[in-house]
């Protein structure tokens, strides 16, 4: 049975099948750039309604793009790609190969673009001339022997016709990749306070756990402000991976646009939250022995080797997030009255009592807020894109241009009859000035009159 009268076949190589995919696949994807994508079953009741969040739950709405309907449309536009290109490269390819010498001389004279001229002379000697002039051209050209004469060809870019065929590869490499990544990777977040270690991340809106299999460690977290002292104006983490008891990335720092990657996994700094803590030094001046404390809001904290008691018992705030411009220390040595004094964040406080002098040095503990993205099909999909790009740019601006040039003796003349002529499968206008250029380098050669 042939391919065309099987009814499957002649269902999925229908154009008309594409079309319904390409529209039924974008109407969907802007549902779900619409409608927000793994979020938790309460955020639909609470925004669409108990009914209507019963009806995304069944269609899998909420995880569109993983839904079992929406990788069958993917599977069916796949198979009417795949079916379409078997059943129409082999015709293309015929195209590709084709031996075009054996093109017949009644097929020449009937082609749009042609030009006919003669010549003086031996047939032979008039085609190496010829082949001079193509090549002078840019047409590498061929030849063979006919009954009646020699006919010379010449080709540009026969494998252009592939162009759209590789369009057709790339969108199913992307569509490949696109569904790895849906398959293996995550987007997902964390909060890591400063000195603090995860190895977990939370899926983004179900708040799934996702161990990373290895520890990620927040070492250090910095922001500054612009003039006005309330807008951040940078923030940045310092980070280290822990794996198997190893340090395997010491104190990166990550800043907005400039990630961690390890593993294949990939860490933005999107966001932080000021805690209610402090990280203080003290050091005495005059032992220089110094001792590193994070410490809670507003509780007493004893360094009973340096013989010190402390703590911050009050903070004026810059912003709404809670970010500390100065805190209230209480500090005591056990001899006298303690020391209370305001200094601003982030700064250092030096200390003068009876017993020697101390700097005291405080700032506000930050928790970085990192998105996290595992994609293991974003390699597919950009050299699927890349395939496309190429593709795209020989289906649209390259095109098979092919010259003929028959050269037929004339006994009863004593000369020879040159017919050149020529066609291309798309761009006729740049081809007929292309063609135009080359009937002009013949007329300016004195080998060749126009008939």
């Amino acid at each position: 049975m042939k391919k065309t009268d099987n009814m499957v076949w002649r269902f999925f190589a229908s154009v008309r099948l594409a079309l319904f995919s390409l529209l039924i696949l974008a109407t969907t994807s802007i549902i779900g750039t619409l409608i927000p994508q793994k979020n938790p079953a309460d955020f639909y009741i609470e925004a669409f309604g108990q009914r209507t969040a019963q009806f995304f739950q069944m269609l899998d709405v909420p995880d569109m793009y993983n839904s079992w309907w929406f990788l069958a449309l993917l599977l069916l536009f796949s198979i009417n790609l795949v079916v379409c290109t078997i059943d129409r490269l082999p015709n293309v390819w015929q195209m590709v190969v084709l031996n075009n010498l054996d093109t017949e001389p009644e097929r020449l004279e009937k082609m749009p673009h042609r030009h006919l001229f003669y010549g003086a002379g031996d047939g032979a000697a008039l085609a190496e001339t010829t082949t001079a002039l193509l090549a002078k051209n840019g047409w590498k050209s061929q030849s063979d022997n006919k009954p009646t004469g020699i006919l010379l060809f010449s080709q540009k870019n026969a494998w252009s016709r592939l162009g759209v065929y590789a369009v057709h590869l790339s969108i199913l490499i992307i569509f490949a990749g696109a569904i790895i990544g849906s398959l293996l990777g995550f987007k997902a977040g964390v909060m890591i306070p400063e000195g603090s270690t995860t190895d977990t991340v939370y899926e983004t809106g179900t708040g799934k756990p996702i161990p990373l299999g290895f520890t990620l460690q927040c070492d250090d977290f910095n922001v500054t402000f612009y003039a006005d002292g309330t807008t951040p104006k940078e923030f940045r983490s310092d980070l280290s991976v822990l794996e198997n008891g190893k340090l395997a990335i010491d104190k990166r720092p990550i800043i907005v646009n400039d990630p961690l990657d390890y593993k294949g996994i990939t860490f933005y700094q999107s966001s932080y939250e000021p805690m209610q803590g402090f990280n203080v030094l003290i050091t005495n001046k005059n032992t220089k022995v110094s001792q590193f404390f994070q410490i809670p809001f507003g509780q007493k904290i004893s360094w009973s080797e340096g013989g010190i008691d402390f703590g911050v018992i009050n903070q004026e705030v810059r912003s709404r997030m809670g970010d500390v411009q100065k805190l209230k220390v209480w500090f005591s040595d056990g001899t006298g009255e303690p020391s209370i004094f305001w200094m601003d964040n982030d700064t250092t406080q030096a200390i003068t009592t009876p017993t020697g002098t101390y700097e005291f040095q405080a700032n506000q503990v930050y928790a970085t807020g990192l998105q996290v993205a595992k994609d293991p099909g974003v390699w597919t999909v950009y050299a699927g894109c890349a395939l496309m790009l190429i593709g795209l740019y020989v289906a649209f601006f390259l095109s098979h241009r092919r010259v003929w040039v028959y050269i037929v003796r004339e006994e009863t003349a004593n000369r020879c009859r040159i017919l050149v002529c020529g066609s291309s499968n798309k761009n006729k206008l740049a081809f007929e000035n292309e063609f135009t250029a080359l009937v002009e380098s013949f007329t300016h050669d004195t080998t060749f009159q126009n008939a």
